[in-house]
């Protein structure tokens, strides 16, 4: 039996990177997904489907722009009457080069906060009044390991990663009598196919972070994929404000 059978999904950043490997995921285990990216997201809807998906369709949007969440979540609420699951990936990464902190111009500041932190608060306004007439939900927050290790030269997109765990445990307070759970995916350094375009992440950070793992082994985005689903599912029901950390015990949360 598929775990989410008639539920519908939304994964922002869905058309690349982790996001994609969530929306396959998703999909393969029932739901309709509706992948909402600031490109390609109708494609990789349409790649999904034709592999034999669930229901997925993509919308190009912006989620650090609140016009352009409002226009997607009334965009996927005239296809659908229930929002189920919201997973929050989206976030500014992998084309960030290491730099250090006095370094790192006020503008790309302002727009990893953006992305990684008012995307969330504006996904998470705008679905969670659907939820909560339904009076059921689940969110997750993509975070990171580095919010809880710190990591040297990445100070903007820790940051943002660090602000997005005190949502996760401030939001789950708020939409608990609701039943609504709220809660935190922080995967470790993943080789999924952004980050493996990228060479100054690989080349900085690989090594030591393997070396700081008690499973000493890359990360691929098939071992997230367990916990995405069991925070999605209704084996999770009580369980919200927390963090699953999966980075082969790289932190202990």
């Amino acid at each position: 039996m598929e775990k989410l059978h008639g539920k519908t999904a939304i994964v922002t950043g869905g058309a690349h990177g982790l996001g994609r490997q969530f929306a396959a995921a998703l999909t393969g285990e029932g739901a309709t997904v509706a992948i909402l990216d600031i490109a390609d997201a109708e494609a990789v809807a349409a790649d999904l489907a034709g592999r034999g998906g669930n229901s997925c369709f993509g919308l190009t949007t912006d989620v650090s722009s609140e016009a352009s969440v409002q226009a997607a979540v009334a965009a996927i609420r005239a296809r659908t009457e229930r929002i189920d699951i919201l997973i929050n990936n989206a976030a500014v990464f992998s084309m960030l080069p290491p730099v250090g902190f006095a370094d790192i111009d006020v503008a790309l500041w302002d727009k990893v906060m953006a992305v990684n932190l008012r995307g969330p608060f504006l996904m998470a306004k705008h679905i969670a009044p659907v939820m909560i007439a339904r009076k059921s939900g689940k969110i997750v927050n993509i975070a990171s390991g580095t919010a809880y290790k710190g990591m040297p030269l990445m100070l903007h997109y820790v940051t943002s990663k660090g602000g997005v765990v005190a949502f996760t445990r401030a939001l789950s307070r708020e939409l608990g009598a609701h039943n609504i759970c709220v809660n935190t995916l922080a995967p470790g350094l993943t080789l999924s196919d952004s980050i493996l375009a990228n060479k100054d992440h690989l080349g900085f950070a690989r090594d030591p972070v393997v070396a700081s793992r008690a499973i000493k082994r890359d990360g691929h985005p098939q071992d997230l994929v367990g916990a995405l689903i069991f925070l999605c599912s209704p084996d999770s029901d009580f369980i919200t404000g927390q963090t699953i950390a999966v980075d082969g015990g790289s932190i202990n949360t």
